[in-house]
């Protein structure tokens, strides 16, 4: 399967990293939450999941793809996927999806969906190694 045969499934790609609440403090004038504040729990989602894989520091370095498939509304739920892509010498590439529970309702919808660039740091801030995942 392409990337793009998992842009209108049913199911989220990945794994469940983050989940939150969109709230009214997170809105734009048109009352629909902020595109910054989506990216910014996918990035963090990702991040998280590029921590897990690197046993350490992480930093974006690029975005890639970024699509707005729905808005999110407040009192929706934000879950946020991630699966990585890709594992280079020092950098990764997550596949990140948010998906919304909307409010009072059982619909689960994907919002966004993105591929991130994460670089693993040392403790001075330079590049290091990704360790590769254990073959099975």
């Amino acid at each position: 399967m392409t990337k793009a045969d998992h842009r209108h499934d049913n199911e989220p790609r990945g794994t469940l990293t983050v989940r939150t609440i969109a709230m009214p403090g997170d809105t734009n004038a048109n009352g629909d939450i902020f595109g910054g504040w989506v990216m910014s729990r996918m990035d963090q989602a990702g991040g998280i999941a590029g921590v897990d894989q690197a046993q350490g520091r992480v930093v974006t370095v690029a975005v890639d793809a970024m699509t707005f498939i729905h808005p999110v509304k407040v009192g929706d739920v934000l879950s946020v996927y991630t699966e990585i892509e890709s594992i280079g010498r020092t950098s990764m590439k997550i596949h990140v999806e948010a998906w919304a529970k909307r409010f009072r309702t059982t619909l689960h919808e994907k919002v966004t969906d993105a591929t991130f660039t994460f670089v693993a740091i040392d403790e001075e801030g330079r590049p290091r190694p990704v360790p590769k995942p254990a073959k099975d």
